[in-house]
């Protein structure tokens, strides 16, 4: 409709073609099935559909010819392009089928706790949870925070009291507090290079994020959330790869 202003008079060869096409294709099919299935009266409708394929085909090349800049060129390049489309995303499918499927039996062999990362902005009851989470899967949790370098931070004063003294009388891990230096004030950028570090110097083993997020009561509320974890997550699944994973976290607000 743009590309012709709305003209009946030249949109018209564009439909001659595609359904004189279609059922040039339809009659070609039906004679191929006849053939694979030959059966009681296979021998007549083979005719008949060829016969129908032969007159549609024609039609379909006279009118393409006849109408070719009035219109139908639009076809001539569009089905082909489409065709083309088409076997681009089969050749995708075919693609990642053969990466993926395997007839191998299940790999038991000694595995390694994963390794877990758990970037923290602030002392908090999501971190609490997430803390109790990650001392379920692993006993090497790192907790990484991101700070400036010219700043003070009072979370690696009260850490002793907060995180490692309740951990040492539960005789639990205790989890290792890492601060990360962020002179421009990135905060997703440092956590996800941290993690890939931790990668390259533990190739044998799984690393797994943690990415606590607060899950809103009201849709409009998260415009007011920076949505950082999911931008690390984001970040996380472009630059990271097989050994890593990540794992959402959520904390459900009540509003009370």
């Amino acid at each position: 409709m743009v590309v012709f202003r709305g003209v009946t008079n030249r949109l018209i060869p564009l439909y001659a073609v595609g359904a004189f096409l279609a059922f040039t294709l339809s009659q070609a099919g039906m004679v191929a099935h006849w053939k694979k299935n030959r059966g009681p009266g296979a021998g007549r409708s083979m005719f008949v559909n060829g016969l129908g394929a032969i007159a549609t085909g024609a039609t379909v090349i006279v009118v393409l010819v006849a109408k070719f800049i009035e219109g139908a060129w639009v076809t001539a390049v569009l089905i082909p392009a489409l065709l083309l489309l088409m076997m681009a995303v089969k050749r995708y499918f075919v693609r990642v089928e053969d990466e993926i499927l395997t007839q191998e039996p299940l790999e038991i062999a000694p595995v390694k706790p994963p390794l877990v990362v758990l970037p923290i902005y602030r002392w908090s009851k999501v971190i609490q949870k997430a803390l109790q989470f990650a001392l379920t899967i692993s006993a090497d949790i790192h907790v990484v925070h991101v700070c400036r370098e010219d700043q003070k931070e009072q979370l690696k004063d009260e850490w002793a009291r907060l995180v490692e003294e309740p951990a040492r009388r539960a005789g639990l891990p205790v989890p290792k507090y890492v601060e990360v230096a962020s002179p421009y004030r990135l905060v997703i950028t440092p956590v996800v290079d941290y993690v890939l570090m931790l990668q390259v110097e533990n190739p044998d083993r799984q690393i797994v994020l943690i990415v606590p997020e607060l899950i809103e009561l009201h849709w409009y509320h998260y415009f007011l959330q920076s949505n950082r974890g999911e931008l690390m997550k984001g970040l996380m699944l472009l630059r990271g790869n097989q050994n890593i994973a990540i794992i959402n976290l959520p904390w459900y607000l009540t509003g009370t």
